[in-house]
């Protein structure tokens, strides 16, 4: 499968990207492009990049994946259009929530009134049997 994402080739501390096609099964750091698409200097913002537009979307029309990081870098440039994807890490986004909720959980039980006990009803005892009537009895 044909996929359209970055390949890095700035220098240490340095980074610029190469958007590049290439098959899925190569990893970004092999070298190994079908075809290279533009640039993206990350540093620079939006002024230094370029990326053939025509070619991107000739590449996409015959059924090459985009990365979500370029899929968001493309709509910026509006060579696509549609809503840009979170490449955040998901359980992170997911533990945030979750421990935002929980906190919201335990201040509101905290502020929320404590109901009054309820009254327990206690057993009358068992009546006593007098003692003497129980050794006559056995005797």
């Amino acid at each position: 499968m044909l996929i359209i994402r970055l390949q890095r080739v700035g220098r240490a501390h340095e980074p610029t990207f190469r958007i590049v096609l290439t098959d899925s099964k190569f990893g970004p750091k092999s070298g190994k492009a079908v075809e290279v698409l533009g640039s993206y200097d990350a540093r620079e913002g939006k002024g230094n990049n370029h990326v053939d537009g025509e070619k991107v979307k000739y590449w996409i029309s015959k059924g090459a994946q985009v990365s979500d990081t370029v899929h968001n870098f493309l709509v910026d440039q509006k060579i696509l259009t549609g809503k840009k994807i979170n490449v955040l890490p998901k359980n992170k986004i997911i533990n945030a929530k979750k421990a935002k909720e929980d906190a919201a959980k335990a201040e509101a039980a905290a502020k929320a009134p404590k109901p009054a006990p309820e009254a327990v009803p206690v057993e009358t005892p068992v009546a006593e049997v007098p003692t003497e009537t129980v050794t006559e009895a056995i005797v």
